[in-house]
């Protein structure tokens, strides 16, 4: 795997989080997140588990409301936009567990992703979209297979497909390297990689470092719902407190 690009410093706030918050009950599950993900980069969120990664990728993407705080895409205020709205906006998700229409062909479903996501497209426009997506995503050989025959690999292809057909200005990743083998991995890295190169920014949720080391241009260390570090991955894998609530010692960081 190469090394992740740094971002220019010309590049401009695409998503921009302030002092972001959810509470269940007694439960404060985020608390004041503020980050500011630039045009072009591949931002990674890392944590132990429980650190509130997920329940902030939900209130990123509408899933859920924030207790307080506020959230704009590019310079849209979507605090409490649906999610609709924000897919409409510019903001994609790839879901970690992937949920296709099983008995819909792989064609099928990412042509549903495309008539959700873009106003106004019409059913022929959304199956070629659909089509180029497919051979973007390595996908085109089993457009007419239905999506349950797919392997996890292809499953996860197919995911990010879909929330591509939506148009994305943000692609919104979480975990989508789960359960793959080191080979698949790096095949789903450079796939990342190339949607990056294509103009749209990434945020990302991932467990395995290898992978963050060598995909993001900077990382957010999130712990107990709030962020512990920021910055590149070699700045955050040296600082003691990420080191200590993480990843347990310094030995085997750089694997």
């Amino acid at each position: 795997m190469s090394a992740a690009q740094s971002v220019p410093a010309s590049a401009l706030p695409v998503l921009r989080a302030e002092n972001l918050s959810k509470r269940f009950g007694g439960l404060n599950a985020v608390q004041n997140v503020s980050f500011t993900h630039y045009a072009g980069e591949i931002l990674a969120v890392i944590g132990p588990n429980g650190a509130g990664k997920t329940t902030l990728l939900n209130l990123l993407s509408g899933v859920y409301r924030p207790s307080t705080g506020r959230l704009w895409l590019q310079e849209q205020d979507i605090t409490n936009a649906p999610m609709e709205r924000r897919c409409h906006a510019g903001l994609g998700r790839a879901f970690q567990i992937v949920r296709p229409f099983p008995e819909m062909t792989v064609h099928e479903n990412v042509t549903v992703g495309a008539l959700f996501g873009q106003r106004g497209i019409r059913l022929p426009q959304a199956r070629e979209q659909a089509y180029d997506l497919l051979e973007r995503t390595g996908l085109a050989a089993h457009a007419d297979r239905a999506a349950h025959e797919l392997t996890l690999l292809q499953d996860k292809r197919l995911e990010v497909a879909r929330a591509l057909a939506t148009q994305p200005r943000v692609l919104l990743l979480d975990e989508v390297m789960a359960g793959l083998r080191p080979a698949e991995a790096q095949e789903a890295v450079e796939l990342v990689r190339g949607i990056r190169d294509s103009g749209i920014s990434i945020l990302f949720i991932e467990h395995i470092m290898p992978v963050v080391r060598d995909l993001a241009d900077r990382v957010v260390v999130m712990d107990q719902g709030q962020v512990l570090a920021e910055g590149t991955y070699r700045e955050v894998t040296a600082n003691p407190q990420v080191v200590a609530a993480y990843l347990g010692t310094e030995a085997g960081l750089h694997a």
